[in-house]
């Protein structure tokens, strides 16, 4: 299964792209640890999920093809 990523912002300088495709998770869960094991940077910063356009807040499904975007924390104005 396939899932697209994009990352936005400072989290671009952590991870060194801006887009790549990655394999081998079920979950936003499993995502997160494979995320933090392969860029440890991430470990000590905030940021937020949204698969297909939505932020999400707890565990999700992923299915094959979805878009997972990595935000950085932003402030409202």
């Amino acid at each position: 299964m396939k899932i697209n990523i994009l990352a936005f912002g400072q989290i671009v300088d952590i991870i060194g792209t801006s887009s790549w495709t990655i394999s081998g998770v079920d979950n936003t869960d499993q995502l997160e640890l494979k995320l933090t094991h392969d860029f440890p940077g991430l470990l000590n910063t905030k940021y937020a999920l949204a698969v297909n356009k939505k932020v999400i807040h707890q565990n999700t499904t992923l299915s094959h093809d979805d878009t997972v975007a990595i935000l950085p924390p932003f402030s409202g104005g």
